[in-house]
């Protein structure tokens, strides 16, 4: 069993910056993938990033490439999702998962977060 506990969501202005952080329970953390999807009000849940237990490979969306970066401290049991130049359409919640294998689907993660909400005003 893994918990996830999600922090760093706020308000922020366009072009601003925000890191979310997400802090697992477990001495396994490693072993997992671990991945970030993001919930717009009335939208599906969709991917933004992920990577894999070692950190050595990693998966972003189109939307956030050149923007995000996911990246995970295994001596901390965290992982990290630096947001830069953020855009209104970026306002979500955004929540951590947690999976035995790197994917992009929402079906290939068994472990989630409760969410932080994220705002870009324009």
């Amino acid at each position: 069993q893994v918990q996830l506990v999600e922090s760093g969501g706020g308000l922020v202005q366009t072009g601003g910056s925000l890191r979310l952080s997400c802090a697992a329970s477990g001495r396994t953390f490693r072993r997992y993938a671990m991945a970030w999807f993001r919930q717009a009000p009335g939208q599906g849940r969709e991917f933004v990033a992920a990577l894999s237990g070692t950190g050595y490979n990693t998966y972003y969306a189109d939307f956030v490439k050149g923007r995000f970066t996911i990246s995970r401290d295994n001596a901390k049991n965290t992982v990290y999702l630096q947001m830069n130049s953020l855009k209104p359409e970026d306002t979500a919640v955004y929540y951590c998962a947690a999976g035995p294998l790197l994917s992009t689907a929402i079906t290939g993660y068994d472990y989630w977060g409760q969410g932080t909400q994220v705002t870009v005003s324009s």
